[in-house]
């Protein structure tokens, strides 16, 4: 029997034509204390935030989702472990700092229209936004640029992502002049969304996540210092000024910050080391140390300790600093390492000798020179070769650093040459000589233990010879040693270090060795 009727429009329905309406597909959210609740697919952090409480809604300021964070007006997609995250939430301070450099460049871009903004990721104790104008900036320019960040960040403006077409990208920022940006949209893979995060009016190309709002950024930031920076870290590219700020979730933990660079300024060894006349740097030789006769001093009396150190057990040697270019070609390092290489030639026009040398970036080469020289028996068994040579690496101009980064430098290095046999005993020994060297300068506690192994790309070098059963040796000595390390870490209350590099060298033994390398650093 059927129900036929017709509506006052004229419209006849009938009940046999009515359908179930289909449920909305649900997906499991886990919270922390480990209650799992239902919702529909595609809900919101920020709604379900609200369905908890209003008050937790203002309080939250981006999620979690299995650990990662996101945009709280995100849609959730499938089951996950979700978090709300709080300002005041550890995880939150790298938002802070995001969204901070997103406030910087729209008050620079306020402040000095054309100015064309390039990227201004989060690093550590704050952050950076590269700039390109004609004129760079200057720290004179901090004071009106801070005040234009406190006014947008007064006006709380919501932070919303848009995904657009690649194209429609690329022609928006041409049509507005900003050229790195359209470099920027080329090089994202293609496979991932072009994702715009507005700020009000303001907008930016920017992978996420953010918060909520400009006015969760708070104002506990201030701007450090301006520096050059050449676009892709490419000396044939545009020089950009990269402004440095930082940000805090509160005020007090900005000024305990800043106090803190403060007394480290006091401190600071270039200072000291001009107070005191024991070095000083000049342009002339960039990356380099001018030891003063004080400095050298205490510079040879470390040397001295350490000649005592490894008295009796290492034989000291000394490898030319300049070698031919085909014996790095050998070795790897042309290949692997010539960017970080200076190279030399004569400097005479009417010179005969015309082929290409390099200053040495390590003792490496040279050691294994002098170990193959002559006809080695097991018997001399471990070789173990020290030397204080002088090295030189290629630094870019911006990451030099007083002592602490430079281009030239004393090593303190040995190689080991040894049997597999012998092995698992060298590393603990170079353990204990580096950690009792430690100890004398005042560096105990609770150490970090690390294996020093090559990048993936060196292994499939041809300069790894030697037979599997040595390689398999290597990994075979690792263990115990790491085993070893641990039981007098635990008898001892101190943990070893374990830094060695554990090379094949094929050399005129009987058969390969192993070099045991390890270096004071």
């Amino acid at each position: 029997m059927t129900d036929d009727r017709k509506s006052e429009s004229g419209f006849q329905y009938s009940l046999s034509n009515l359908r179930p309406v289909t449920p909305p597909e649900k997906i499991t959210l886990t919270f922390p204390d480990g209650a799992r609740r239902e919702y529909p697919k595609s809900t919101t952090g920020m709604e379900i935030a609200k369905g908890i409480s209003p008050s937790l809604a203002k309080r939250t300021v981006a999620m979690a989702l299995d650990g990662e964070l996101a945009d709280l007006n995100d849609p959730i997609e499938a089951d996950a472990k979700i978090e709300l995250v709080n300002r005041d939430d550890p995880r939150a301070l790298e938002l802070i700092r995001h969204d901070c450099a997103h406030v910087l460049a729209e008050a620079v871009q306020s402040l000095w229209p054309g100015t064309q903004v390039t990227i201004g990721p989060v690093i550590e104790n704050g952050f950076y936004y590269d700039f390109f104008r004609n004129e760079p900036f200057t720290p004179e320019d901090f004071a009106a640029i801070e005040k234009k960040m406190r006014e947008l960040i007064a006006r709380d403006k919501p932070f919303t992502k848009e995904v657009w077409d690649r194209e429609k990208t690329k022609q928006v920022f041409r049509d507005k002049g900003e050229a790195f940006k359209v470099e920027l949209v080329d090089a994202i893979p293609g496979n991932e969304p072009i994702k715009i995060y507005y700020q009000g009016d303001w907008f930016d190309l920017c992978r996420g996540p953010h918060m909520t709002s400009t006015g969760k950024v708070g104002n506990a930031f201030k701007l450090m210092k301006v520096a050059g920076a050449y676009w892709r870290g490419d000396s044939n590219n545009p020089m950009l000024t990269r402004v440095y700020g930082t940000a805090f979730a509160k005020q007090e933990d900005l000024d305990a910050y800043l106090k803190q660079i403060e007394e480290a300024e006091k401190r600071d060894h270039r200072k000291l080391g001009r107070e005191l006349d024991l070095f000083h740097f000049q342009e002339e030789g960039p990356g380099v140390v001018f030891w003063h006769p004080k400095g050298w001093t205490i510079f040879q009396q470390l040397i001295a300790y350490m000649r005592r150190r490894l008295t009796g057990d290492y034989n000291e040697v000394n490898a030319p600093q300049i070698l031919d270019k085909s014996l790095w070609e050998t070795s790897g390092h042309w290949g692997w390492y010539r960017e970080n290489m200076f190279a030399a030639q004569s400097a005479g026009d009417e010179a005969e000798d015309k082929r290409w040398f390099a200053l040495k970036p390590m003792n490496c080469p040279g050691h294994v020179q002098i170990f193959k020289h002559g006809l080695k028996s097991y018997r001399d068994l471990p070789l173990r070769l020290a030397e204080f040579g002088v090295v030189h690496r290629y630094e870019p101009s911006g990451a030099m650093h007083g002592l602490m980064r430079v281009r030239g430098f004393t090593q303190d290095d040995a190689h080991i040459f040894c049997t597999e046999d012998q092995l698992a005993d060298e590393c603990l020994k170079i353990n204990d000589l580096i950690l009792s060297t430690y100890a004398d300068f005042g560096f105990t506690g609770d150490l970090t233990v690390k294996l020093s192994t090559r990048p993936e790309k060196t292994r499939r070098h041809r300069c790894d010879v030697g037979s599997r059963r040595a390689r398999d040796g290597h990994r075979s000595a690792r263990d115990p040693v790491a085993e070893q390390s641990h039981q007098d870490r635990d008898q001892s209350g101190r943990r070893r270090l374990l830094r060695t590099e554990v090379r094949i060298c094929a050399a005129r033994c009987h058969r390969p060795r192993l070099a045991v390398r390890h270096h004071a650093g």
